[in-house]
């Protein structure tokens, strides 16, 4: 095990105590999404409430990461083998559901849940 694995090991291990208070505002931003959606709000609305979710989605989706990783444990930053058994166990295989969880969530969202506004067209003088 190298230093460098430690020492990512020990953020890892930081950043994913965050995960469930950014899952928290996750779900948050996607209530907001929902009921602006069943309010009828404009387009304007729903795309700014739709790339919020997609920020919050994307923060949580990197402390699941980080989760996931130091789940893995310290050997598995520089071991290909030891990072493929630490998925097969029951804290490691949590961890990759909950980030892939996260990912379908977010490219749903990128794909149907961002309105496209047309961009404003410059008038010719």
């Amino acid at each position: 095990m190298s230093r460098e694995a430690e020492v990512r090991y020990h953020a890892d291990l930081e950043i994913s105590k965050r995960y469930p208070e950014l899952l928290g505002r996750a779900r948050e931003a996607e209530q907001v999404l929902r009921d602006l959606r069943a309010a009828d709000a404009d387009e304007i609305e729903l795309r700014a409430a739709g790339r919020a979710l997609d920020k919050e989605l994307t923060e949580a989706l990197r402390a699941a990461e980080a989760g996931q990783r130091a789940a893995f444990g310290v050997k598995s930053y520089d071991d290909r083998i030891a990072r493929r058994k630490a998925k097969a166990t029951p804290k490691g295989a949590m961890w990759t559901m909950e980030v892939e969880q996260l990912r379908t969530l977010r490219e749903e969202n990128r794909m149907w849940g961002i309105p496209r506004v047309p961009r404003p067209v410059p008038s010719a003088r």
